[in-house]
């Protein structure tokens, strides 16, 4: 059973999906299934394999699904009484140790702009494990030869690649292209996709001017816009392209492990809260 829990593991982390690997990890007295045995939990309610079944297997059910939202591991603990044998049917009388382990394939970031921030956020995203995908038109910047191996560099248009792509809800998007224009093009051909992550460079003068376009003359629901870290990185008073690199990285980094809940959204909390009063 436990080789069949593995396979399908495999074959969703290639696949890009988040699980949960639940296993019992002790028990005392009679229990329906012994320590070692192991359930897959996919974010949409399939599983595979099983702990035994029952209304125990349920509640590791309904913690697995939360483990993938919240991407933190779980400890539970059963006592399987009289009462318990009772509502589930199983002849059982011990004690038993579950523990739930939220799962996901190695992160993707979406590095749009192959410039000198972009280039050195790549480099060091790959560096701590990160998948790393550049995507600019300039070939000049956006070659294999200038990234090296491992990183995935694409020559198009940033818009017309966005319209013929989606981005797995897992990533993570950094927009730190060359200029107001292609940031604000790209960030309006991303802002709606469920995105892990999604950040823009700039002030936050530039950031509003932004917000601005999208919501007064576009017509973008403020609501959309508020899960976006913008200005990007983390406030650590950088100035050069490696250090602004080293800000964003550390966002990233603090998102994937669940440091960082909201985006810093002080820079236009007060554009967002003065659109949404339009509503």
């Amino acid at each position: 059973m436990n080789q069949e829990v593995f396979s399908a593991l495999s074959e969703a982390l290639q696949r890009g999906e988040e699980v949960a690997l639940v296993t019992i990890t002790g028990s005392t007295g009679s229990t329906p299934q012994r320590v070692g045995a192991k359930m897959l939990v996919f974010a949409d309610g399939r599983t595979v394999g099983t702990i035994g079944g029952g209304c125990y297997e349920n509640e590791a059910f309904w913690k697995a699904r939360e483990a993938i939202k919240n991407r933190k591991p779980i400890t539970l603990k059963f006592e399987l009484n009289d009462d318990f044998a009772q509502e589930s049917g199983l002849v059982c009388g011990g004690r038993m140790e579950v523990f739930v382990e939220p799962v996901e394939p190695s992160p993707e970031v979406f590095v749009f702009g192959a410039g000198h921030v972009g280039y050195f956020v790549a480099k060091m995203a790959h560096d701590v494990a990160f998948k790393v995908h550049v995507i600019d038109d300039r070939e000049k910047f956006a070659n294999v030869e200038r990234f090296g191996p491992g990183i995935d560099v694409i020559v198009d248009n940033i818009p017309n690649w966005l319209a013929n792509h989606t981005l797995p809800p897992s990533a993570y998007a950094v927009i730190v292209t060359r200029g107001h224009t292609h940031d604000l093009d790209t960030l309006r051909a991303l802002a709606s996709s469920p995105l892990r992550y999604l950040g823009l460079i700039g002030s936050k003068a530039k950031v509003k001017r932004i917000f601005d376009v999208l919501i007064d003359e576009e017509g973008m629901s403020a609501e959309a816009l508020k899960g976006i870290h913008a200005p990007i990185g983390l406030d650590i008073g950088a100035i050069t392209p490696q250090e602004i690199a080293v800000s964003i990285l550390a966002e990233l980094i603090a998102v994937k492990h669940g440091k960082i809940a909201e985006p810093n959204v002080a820079a236009v909390s007060m554009r967002w809260d003065g659109a949404l009063a339009k509503r």
